[in-house]
């Protein structure tokens, strides 16, 4: 699935047809994914999100004064007029059971975009693009040379 989140906008399922006598609510693709990434990001041993390419843009984005983080980095999703279907690339934390750390992520994508939009999420694939090592950068003390 594309990581293009296109204007595209669907009907909230207020009843079967997607109104009710007091008007209709339109989602557009871009808040669901909005809300999968958020969700995604509060999971614990979730490091970063997207591939490779799109993790270089997003660190160069937020370099930018006055730029911020795309909260939708990462995710695609394709809606309906009642369900939607959500994919995830994710940067693990080495040392994370990413069995659980992929049923973590589920868990909470779908309970926050059912919860918050009202879309039957029918399903959420997670893909694993790399694992995070915290190698200290430049925080890490440095060790007294073994030669003098």
């Amino acid at each position: 699935m594309a990581d293009t989140n296109a204007s595209q906008t669907r009907t909230a399922p207020s009843d079967a047809s997607g109104s009710n006598s007091q008007g209709r609510t339109i989602i557009s693709d871009t808040v669901v994914s909005k809300i999968a990434g958020i969700a995604t990001r509060e999971v614990s041993g979730v490091h970063d999100l997207g591939g490779g390419a799109a993790r270089a843009v997003g660190a160069l984005r937020e370099r930018i004064p006055g730029g911020r983080v795309n909260q939708s980095q990462g995710v695609g999703v394709e809606v309906g007029e009642t369900q939607a279907a959500i994919d995830i690339d994710i940067v693990a934390e080495y040392g994370i059971a990413i069995a659980d750390l992929a049923t973590d992520i589920r868990r909470n994508v779908i309970s926050s975009v059912e919860r918050m939009t009202g879309l039957d999420v029918v399903e959420v694939n997670v893909t694993v693009h790399d694992v995070y090592l915290d190698e200290g950068g430049d925080d890490a003390p440095t060790e007294a040379p073994r030669v003098q």
